[in-house]
């Protein structure tokens, strides 16, 4: 009796050991963290990575195009207080003067005039955003659709900026010619104190060409939140698949 007890305390205890050993010399992935929690909340939703990925590229053309819609239209920068071009700093801070002097004409216009070239600028962000959803890896929509709330519209600002700067430039610089924003620029700044030092320096494209890629992103990141949390905004069995289980 005392030796079979012997022997099967033996084995519990090689048993253990053997499991205890299996523990520490495990390979394992130094990507499983990550892989893991994505893997698991699709699991759990009963999404495949395809569907996400598929879902997800939906959802960016759905937002994308929205936001294009919404900012590329007479008052779409103009009458939207979230996304309205403001004078330039330096012109801020004098308006007031100049409008007290007879000019409330000409800083009106100009303020006009470059909301106008914004919104004709920015319907051509609907190519470039569609040509970067076709070159995302699965990595990225993997990062966006686990990400916060505006993920897609961070991914957007890394990977198309350059090319919309460079698309909208000629577009901003051409219609504020044709409105005459820059003639009333001129204007404008000739009058304000130290403005022709100030006029060398700063480049009118550039800023509005960067308020426009600014108001463009902030639409894109409202139109991003409600398709992750609004089921109004999930127009498909696709969109609502892959984002209203969440």
């Amino acid at each position: 009796m005392r030796s079979r007890l012997s022997l099967a305390i033996l084995i519990l205890t090689a048993t253990t050991s053997h499991a205890q050993f299996g523990d520490i010399f495990k390979k394992k992935d130094p990507n499983s963290a990550s892989q893991s929690s994505t893997s698991a909340g699709a699991q759990n939703s009963g999404l495949t990575n395809d569907k996400i990925t598929a879902g997800l590229k939906q959802a960016l053309e759905v937002s994308t195009a929205n936001a294009v819609a919404l900012t590329g239209k007479p008052d779409g920068f103009l009458k939207n207080d979230a996304i309205r071009i403001p004078l330039p700093d330096k012109l801020q801070t004098v308006s007031k003067g100049l409008r007290m002097i007879g000019m409330s004409g000409q800083v009106d216009e100009l303020e006009v005039g470059m909301n106008r070239a914004a919104e004709q600028a920015t319907p051509k962000a609907k190519a470039i955003f569609l040509a970067a959803v076709k070159k995302m890896t699965f990595d990225d929509a993997r990062g966006i659709w686990s990400g916060n709330d505006t993920a897609a519209t961070e991914y957007f600002r890394g990977a198309s900026s350059a090319d919309l700067t460079t698309a909208f430039t000629p577009i901003v610089h051409a219609q504020l010619a044709k409105l005459g924003v820059i003639k009333q620029y001129n204007s404008v700044i000739q009058s304000t104190p130290g403005g022709s030092a100030f006029a060398v320096k700063f480049d009118l494209d550039k800023y509005v060409v960067g308020k426009t890629l600014d108001g463009l992103f902030y639409t894109l990141g409202q139109e991003e939140k409600k398709i992750r949390k609004d089921p109004a905004a999930q127009t498909t069995s696709l969109l609502r698949a892959v984002f209203g289980r969440r």
